[in-house]
């Protein structure tokens, strides 16, 4: 859900949520094949460095109705450059660049998550739970299922791009250029 990043803390302490991982930088690679396979599959593989935790993550097509859902098999790994150089020996090479600051937040009680991206082209909550808990987290912060969203933060910066008039490059600060 696209929110602005204040409106969203002040809604999230309103609701009882606290901050469960404090706000870190997230560098992020997406590496696909010359051919673009894994895309056509609906399929991502990223390299991503959140502060100094490095993790690999492969993520398998989705099942996108009303909530994104989708296979995730994700393992944290000693070094990111070493894993850039692995990762491209194989035959992938990067597809995509993007980064956020990110902040995880829990509820008081249940289970789920709620987590902040401020990027490049906006900021937007996450919500990751069970299908029924997403949208009473939703309902309870203000939202409708019109809000959600569930397109990838590629295609949403494509999206961003084409509305800007440019070609696409890479999300990173200090500013999403599409130049």
């Amino acid at each position: 859900m696209r929110v602005e990043a204040r409106r969203a803390r002040s809604l999230l302490r309103r609701h009882g949520f606290r901050v469960s991982r404090p706000r870190v930088f997230e560098s992020n690679i997406v590496y696909d094949t010359p051919d673009r396979a894994l895309r056509r599959r609906g399929c991502l593989l990223r390299l991503r460095r959140a502060g100094a935790r490095i993790t690999v993550t492969f993520k398998g097509p989705a099942t996108s109705l009303k909530h994104k859902s989708r296979e995730e098999l994700e393992s944290r790994v000693p070094s990111f450059e070493l894993f850039d150089r692995i990762i491209q020996a194989i035959g992938f090479e990067p597809a995509f660049r993007y980064e956020k600051f990110r902040t995880e937040y829990s509820p008081s009680r249940g289970t789920g998550t709620v987590t902040l991206d401020v990027t490049p082209i906006g900021d937007f909550l996450e919500v990751e739970g069970k299908p029924e808990w997403i949208d009473r987290i939703a309902t309870m912060l203000g939202f409708q299922e019109g809000d959600y969203i569930t397109a990838s933060y590629a295609s949403l910066y494509m999206e961003h791009c084409r509305g800007a008039g440019g070609p696409a490059t890479e999300m990173v600060f200090p500013a999403a250029t599409c130049d």
